[in-house]
Order: C-alpha cells, then sequence, then structure tokens
C-alpha cells in the first residue's frame, strides 16, 4: 500500500505527515490547518502555542480518513505506524504507558472535522481501560470509585461506538442498578455497585456482539480511530453536512488525547461555556458545569447541570483562571469560543475552543459590539454574519397579548416561537411533515439520531438537558425554536404521550413553544411580527457601506410593498399582474375574458379588469414613493385561470351566464400538453394584443394619477417570455402606443421604460440583438433554469434529492443557481446585452436573488441589482456586501 502524506503550511514550513503532535514541547500544527488537523486539532494546536494548558496528544490528519475510504474502510499502513510513534511519544511525555497496571495510558478518541459539527460524530473517553489497568488505576488514584465509574463510561461508549450495540441496553442496567440501592444519580453509585456494573455491562455485550470486550489498548485504540472515520457517513452526519452544506470529501481528523478526570470527587469538575451568551450576543460568560462528572454528562443532559457562575463558589481558584483563559481566547481569535473544560483535582485543562454556534440575533450583536471594542473591522463584522441566518429574525413570535395556558416550564434553548402537533419521533416528525402538517418533536432528550426529525420539526421540547444540551446546539445552528430541560413536563414515549399541569396530551394534540423564555403553552397562541433590534439596523447600514449591487424586492400588492420598504428594498424587481387576476372579485371578469370569441367580446371583460389593475398599480407606486417598479405584464398561460372539473365548469357557467358546452370546449381547446412552454407570455399578446393594451393603460392612468399628487415614478414594464429581437419591437411599439396616448389624453408627461426577462436560452445567447429594443434586462433565472437543464420545478423534487446526494448536482438548482450552466448563460447575456447597449440597466428577479451564494453570483457578473421576497430583502443587502468585500480581497 502506497505511503499517505498530507502536505500543508505550518508556520512557514512545508510539512508532510500523518499525525500532528502537541504537548509540553509545542505543536507540530496551528489554527491556520483546519483543512488538516480538522477545526478541533487546529485549535489544540493553537492554545499550545499560546500557551494555554492542555492535555497533550495528537491528532490524525483529515487525509487519512479520505483515504480510509478510498481503501475500502482500512487504516493505511503507514498511518498507523506513525500513530503508534505518536502512542510512544505522549508515553513517554507523561511517564505512563498504554496496558500498565501500575500506571496506565489513558485517552480520549474524539472527531473533529473542518467545520463544526456538534454532536453529529462519535466520541470514546477512558480508552486504555481493562479489569487489570482499572485495578491500577484505583491504587494509583486511591479512588477506586472513581476508576470504576470511568471503566463503566468506556464500556458504554465502545460497545456503542465500535461494536454497534445499543447503547439503551446497558443505560437499562444501570438504572436497574440505582433502583436496586434506592438511589437516584449515579454519583451515589459506589465503588462496588459500579464494579459489579462493570462486570454486567461485559456480559451483555457478549451475549449482544457475540463478541468479547477488547482488552487490549492498541486493539481498542484501532477499533476507536476507525469507528471515529466511519462516523463520518452515519446517517446523522450525512443529514448534517447536507444541512450546513459540508462537503462529504473533506472527511474527518481524529484527535488522540491523554485523559484528565472530572470525576475524580468533589474537587474536580467538567463543563461547556461560552464567551458570550450565544442566544443574545450579551457580554456575559455563559455555560454550565457539573461537579464528579465527564464531559458528556453536561451535553447528553443526564444530570441538570449548574450555571458557569456557580463555579465561582465551588472552586474560586479553578474559575478565576477559566475567566482569565476565555478572555484570552476570544481576544486571540477575535469571536465568541465555545470552550469545553475539565478541573481534575483543582487543576484546570482546556479540552476545546472553536468559534460558537449562535442565533441569528446573537450573531449580529456580537458583530456589532465587537465593532464598537476595536476587535474587528466594518468589514469583518459584515462577514462574520451568515446572510441566511438572518431569515431566524424576521419571523412572528408569540404574541404577548394572546390567551395562553403555560403547562411547563424550561431552558429558553433556543429562541423564536413554533407551534404544531405533538409527536414522539424522529419518523413521525418526517411522516407529519411530508403530510403537510406542522410539528414539534417532543422527547425526553434529543440525540444526534434524531437529526432528520429534527430538521422537519418547527420546534423541539426536551424534558432533561440544559443550555448547552444537544437539543440545544443544533436547534440553535439550524435557528429551530427549542426549549429544553423541562421538568414540570413528563414524557413517556412508548405510551406517545406526555402528562403536564394535568393534561395528559398525546400525538397530534397541538402545543405552543416560546423558545425565549422556555415556555410551554397549550394549544395554538398567536403570533406577531418581529421588532427588529437596534444592531439588526446597525448592520444593514454597515452592509450598505460596501454593496455595489442595488436589492429590490418581487411585490405584488401594496402590503407586499410595505413590508419590503421596511426592510430596506429599493424598489420593486418585479411586480406579477396575473396574481391580481386571482382575486375573487375579478378571476370572473378574467374568465369572461378568456372564453371570448371575438376581440371585441374581449375588450369588453378587459374593460371591467381596467380599473382594478389600475387600482392595483396606484396602491403599489404610492407605497414606493418614486422608487423603481419593474411591471410584468401577463405571464401564465390562459389555463391557470379556468375551472377544470365537470362541477367547477358548471358552477363558472351558471355564474357567468354562458353555455355549459361552450364552456367545456373551450376550456378543451386551451389544453396543452407542456404550457409552461407554450401560449403564454409575450406569445398571448402576440395573438390577442389587447390584453397588454389594457394593461398597458392600466400601469399608464396609474402613472398619470401619481404624477398629478406632484410625486416622481418611472414604471419599467417588462414583456415575459421573450425568445427573439422581432418579438420586443412588436410589444414595444404597442406598449409605446399606448402609454402615449394615455399621456396625451390625460396631458401629463412621465418617463417610462421598456425591457423584457431573459428566461429562454436563444434570448441570452442572442442578447446582444434583444437589447436593440431593450432599456433592461431582468433575468427570470427560475424559468431560465428550467429552460437550460430541462428540469420542471414543480415535478424535479422527485428525483433532485438523489441528483445532489451524488453530486451531480452540489445544490438544489431552484435554490442556488447553477453557476457552471445557467450562470454562463447569464454572463453570455450580460456580456452580449452591453455590447450592444453599454449602460443597458441588468437585475435579476427569480429567488435566486435572495440565495446568498447565488447573490454573490450575480455580484461578479457585473448585474445592477438582485430583486427577491419581501422577507428576504436584508439577506440579499448583507450578501450584496459580503460579495463585495470578497471580491475586493
Amino acid at each position: 500500500m502506497e505511503t499517505l502524506t498530507e502536505t500543508s503550511q505550518s508556520k512557514g514550513k512545508t510539512v508532510t505527515q500523518n499525525v500532528y503532535y502537541f504537548g509540553s514541547q509545542g505543536a507540530d500544527g496551528n489554527a491556520s490547518m483546519k483543512d488538516v488537523l480538522g477545526g478541533k486539532g487546529a485549535n489544540l494546536a493553537e492554545m499550545v502555542s499560546i500557551g494555554i494548558p492542555v492535555p497533550p496528544g495528537f491528532t490524525i490528519s483529515t487525509a487519512v480518513c479520505t483515504q480510509y475510504y478510498k481503501d475500502g474502510k482500512r487504516l493505511a499502513d503507514a498511518a498507523w505506524k506513525d500513530v503508534l510513534a505518536a502512542v510512544s511519544r505522549l508515553e513517554k511525555e507523561l511517564g505512563k504507558k498504554f496496558g500498565d497496571v501500575q500506571n496506565p495510558l489513558l485517552v480520549s478518541v474524539r472527531s473533529g472535522a473542518r467545520a463544526s459539527m456538534p454532536g453529529m460524530m462519535d466520541t470514546i473517553l477512558n480508552l486504555g481501560l481493562n479489569d487489570e489497568t482499572t485495578e491500577g488505576l484505583a491504587k494509583k488514584s486511591g479512588n477506586a470509585r472513581f476508576a470504576y465509574d470511568s471503566y463503566r463510561r468506556f464500556i458504554q461508549m465502545y460497545s456503542n461506538v465500535v461494536m454497534g450495540m445499543n447503547g439503551s441496553l446497558l443505560e437499562i442496567l444501570l438504572e436497574d442498578m440505582k433502583a436496586a440501592k434506592g438511589v437516584h444519580l449515579d454519583t451515589e453509585l459506589n465503588a462496588e455497585d459500579l464494579k459489579k456494573l462493570c462486570v454486567s455491562f461485559k456480559q451483555r455485550v457478549l451475549e449482544e456482539t457475540a463478541k468479547r470486550f477488547p482488552t487490549d489498548p492498541v486493539e481498542q485504540l484501532q477499533g476507536a480511530v476507525s469507528a471515529v472515520f466511519e462516523s463520518w457517513n452515519t446517517p446523522r452526519a450525512i443529514t448534517y453536512r447536507k444541512l450546513h452544506e459540508i462537503p462529504e470529501s473533506w472527511g474527518t481528523a481524529v484527535n488522540v488525547q491523554a485523559m484528565v478526570f472530572g470525576n475524580m470527587g468533589q474537587d474536580s469538575a467538567t463543563g461547556v461555556a461560552f464567551t458570550r451568551n450565544p442566544s443574545t450576543g450579551e457580554r456575559k460568560f455563559f455555560g454550565e458545569f457539573l461537579i464528579n462528572a465527564q464531559g458528556e454528562d453536561v451535553v447528553a443532559g443526564i444530570r441538570t447541570p449548574q450555571p458557569i457562575t456557580e463555579l465561582e463558589k465551588a472552586m474560586p481558584e479553578a474559575y478565576g483562571q477559566l475567566v482569565k483563559i476565555y478572555q484570552n481566547l476570544e481576544a486571540h481569535y477575535k469571536d465568541m469560543q465555545d470552550i469545553e473544560f475539565t478541573i481534575e483535582q483543582h487543576k484546570l485543562w482546556m479540552l476545546q475552543t472553536r468559534t460558537g454556534k449562535r442565533t441569528a440575533a446573537a450573531a449580529v450583536r456580537i458583530a456589532m459590539d465587537m465593532v464598537k471594542e476595536n476587535l474587528i473591522s466594518e468589514s469583518d463584522a459584515v462577514l462574520r454574519v451568515d446572510p441566511a441566518s438572518l431569515e431566524q429574525l424576521l419571523h412572528p413570535t408569540l404574541d404577548t397579548k394572546a390567551k395562553k395556558e403555560l403547562i411547563g416550564h424550561g431552558l429558553p434553548a433556543s429562541p423564536g416561537a413554533a407551534c404544531g402537533q405533538i409527536v414522539f419521533t424522529p419518523e413521525d416528525a418526517e411522516s407529519f411533515h411530508e403530510a403537510g402538517k406542522k410539528c414539534i418533536l417532543v422527547r425526553v432528550e434529543t440525540s444526534p439520531e434524531d437529526i432528520h426529525g429534527m430538521v422537519v420539526a418547527r420546534g423541539i421540547l426536551t424534558t432533561r438537558g440544559g443550555m448547552t444540551s444537544h437539543a440545544a446546539v443544533v436547534a440553535r445552528g439550524m435557528g429551530k425554536c427549542c426549549v429544553a430541560g423541562c421538568g414540570d413536563i413528563e414524557v413517556d414515549e412508548s405510551k406517545e404521550e406526555m402528562r403536564a399541569k394535568g393534561f395528559v396530551l398525546k400525538k397530534g394534540d397541538v402545543i405552543t413553544l416560546d423558545g425565549s423564555t422556555g415556555e410551554v403553552f397549550l394549544g395554538e397562541v398567536k403570533t406577531v411580527e418581529p421588532q427588529l433590534s437596534g444592531h439588526f439596523d446597525e448592520l444593514m447600514q454597515m452592509a450598505d457601506k460596501f454593496r455595489k449591487l442595488k436589492v429590490r424586492t418581487n411585490a405584488d400588492t401594496p402590503k407586499d410593498a410595505q413590508t419590503a420598504r421596511r426592510f430596506g428594498a429599493e424598489g420593486i424587481g418585479l411586480c406579477r399582474t396575473e396574481h391580481m387576476f386571482f382575486d375573487s372579485d375579478r378571476i370572473d371578469s378574467v374568465r369572461e375574458m378568456i372564453v371570448a370569441d371575438t376581440k371585441q367580446e374581449r375588450e369588453v371583460a378587459l374593460a371591467k379588469l381596467l380599473p382594478m389593475q389600475r387600482s392595483d398599480f396606484i396602491g403599489i407606486f404610492e407605497e414606493m414613493s418614486g422608487l423603481p417598479v419593474t411591471v410584468r405584464l401577463l405571464d401564465p398561460p390562459l389555463h391557470e385561470f379556468i375551472p377544470h372539473t365537470d362541477e367547477e365548469i358548471r358552477h363558472v357557467a351558471q355564474k357567468l351566464g354562458i353555455d355549459e358546452v361552450r364552456l367545456k370546449f373551450k376550456v378543451k381547446s386551451l389544453h396543452e400538453f407542456n404550457p409552461m412552454l407554450g401560449h403564454r407570455g409575450c406569445r398571448l399578446a402576440i395573438t390577442y394584443p389587447e390584453i397588454y393594451e389594457m394593461q398597458a393603460r392600466a400601469i399608464a392612468e396609474a402613472a398619470c394619477h401619481i404624477t398629478k399628487k406632484g410625486a416622481k415614478l418611472i414604471p419599467e414594464i417588462m414583456i415575459p417570455l421573450v425568445a427573439t429581437e422581432k418579438e420586443l419591437a412588436i410589444l414595444r411599439e404597442l406598449v409605446e402606443r399606448e402609454v402615449r396616448k394615455v399621456q396625451a389624453e390625460q396631458k401629463v408627461s412621465f418617463e417610462f421604460t421598456v425591457g423584457t426577462m431573459i428566461e429562454l436560452p436563444r434570448a441570452a445567447v442572442t442578447a446582444d440583438q434583444i437589447a436593440r429594443q431593450a432599456d433592461f434586462f431582468s433575468f427570470g433565472t427560475n424559468d431560465l433554469t428550467q429552460t437550460t437543464i430541462g428540469l420542471s420545478r414543480d415535478d424535479a423534487g422527485k428525483f433532485l434529492g438523489a441528483y445532489v446526494s451524488q453530486g451531480i448536482f452540489e445544490r438544489d438548482p431552484f435554490v442556488s443557481i447553477d453557476q457552471k450552466g445557467v450562470g454562463s448563460l447569464v454572463q453570455l447575456a450580460v456580456d452580449l446585452g452591453r455590447k450592444t447597449k453599454p449602460n443597458l440597466k441588468l437585475g435579476v428577479c427569480g429567488e435566486h436573488g435572495g440565495d446568498p451564494a447565488s447573490v454573490e453570483f450575480f455580484h461578479r457578473a457585473g448585474l445592477d441589482y438582485v430583486s427577491c421576497s419581501p422577507y428576504r430583502v436584508p439577506v440579499a443587502r448583507l450578501s450584496a456586501a459580503r460579495a463585495a468585500i470578497l471580491k475586493k480581497n
């Protein structure tokens, strides 16, 4: 087998190795080497280099993981040789040896991808224990209870992670032991109890797996390293990677580190903390700890932890050191840190630091505060906030005036409000979601295996666990509302019911969560629009300093326009006139126009629609107060407006006073095998020009009304689905003629422009010709994606998931623009269009205009503006600013 190597830059030197050591003499790596060492390994090395107490150990590089999969899930010989050499180095540094019954070396084995994936991959603690070394540890430490507690933990972890045994089977034995002894906490079991438990555990492992629990520490280590690599491709890790767009090719590193023990008694502890509040962003030390515990106890919710501030009372000297270290780490990394620590007999050790997961509100506040604290620059602050996360801030919360019936109060683990039907399993959450039902996932505590249910649930409720539990951390990362540690509620997952304040609630009953307060309410509670903080406004103003792209909105009503203005929209990039036709007070007039047999009959029906359209445009123009408004003339095929079933046809015929047979014939005549490529858009106006004449007149009359009131506006009239220059020339002349006719009638003058959507490949490749007839282009990237790739967005959902999971598409092309394919056509049309008209205005009006990656592409392509739905306007503003900063850098 070939020798596996990894080349990277470390402090100016090129290094080629599989394993990177860190210890008392320094570290082989540093924080810049996350691609090789993973985030955890890189930061462990960095902490060592700045003098922070870290237990020594080594990191197996991500390249070893990649090779592991290439070699059919087998560790490369050269890599394993390097691992054993690193173990020997660790033994020499500590004066301990693997398997030594007098002074055994014990290690932890943890994952460490370059992107943080909390709880998604596997960890094993206390590796190196067996019957003999446990006895040795008991004698060496003088604490038999600690030794056997560590051993039982190791058997539990290893049997589950490496041997594939159901972890609950050993948990049941532990609970049975506590019940037999009449105690409630693990810490109440004595050394003899735990020793017996270890014997029972090993016997159950043998019964379940038909394998004896391994006793050779080297064999244990090889199994653990392989298991961590395997955890990179567990279903929960794959789900998390997809959710956060983490490439499969990255792989994970493995960190092997000397154990330090928080479970040695009342002078030992373990904890997880954040250098600022991860929910609010407040500059206040935030976290939890447990005395006489190991790390997984805090995050697993097995015991309810104490607030980190209580550590000052319990262990003042260690707390003082911890405060200095967290302040040092935040100043060093210039970002909020998520840290893990252990105190072993009053000595503090740091086990991890990483950039802390945070809510969107916290991210905004932290970025703005750090600018004021001169920790980071304004451009750094803009880059620090994920644009997509802003949508968390822009959605409704619970109405404080609404009637509520409180049935439980837990910890406010992740802010926001969520209402839905109760489900008790992740599988039920998925089935409810697929049926279009909103659900709340209720668990005693979540585990990484629940990720697929957490993704689709509206909110998460747990009865155990703290603010740094799995449920809390994962929910905050996803922007999900979460209430954790709600001890007021009893959950019986086997019966699928929960009891709270005398109520017995079953699957399907409705509850409401307030993740900002930790409250749980019976039934559905009314919500209100969000109130954005001053920090949000500061960030938006800061972003606007950098961005070059204008940001408009897609809005069809004055209310949509008002919402978008509130979020900073600089105009309307797409006003879809057909959406106005579906209102109940005008759909009959539309249908009357459609079934008309002559132009005269159509004009009669259109005359009824004219005042309605005019009123629509007046409302939108007034709301936009002189900002540009792009109105797209009728686009969809006519069949969308007509009835299809016999019952519907009968009802509409009676309402319109026409013959039912005639209406059926008309419906049949309008049928198309592929309506999205049929008689729609500009093609309708070529055959029925009176439709666009009415719409042009309505726009012009509304503009006259606004102009007479002293306001300024420049309507932008957009003709859809153009494929040829001639189509646009004919319809431009029609629009200009009708608008000028209205201006003459009302003796009012105003500027207006006429342009087209580029949504067909032919339009893109002949954009230089089409530009001769256009004042502007707006890229309709939804249809351009359909027609370029040959995908129906209404049907592709059946198989697009498989295309993304198998790497055929990096992302759903209707969510984020296909830059190599569709993007190439956009760039070609930009270049050709501006070759004809250098000052041609260019924008995009598909929902891609609110996708951060797509916005960055449109910036590079040279567009003037993007347009998106109202609630995504802040997302687009921040994305545009980031695009400008990144291009400059």
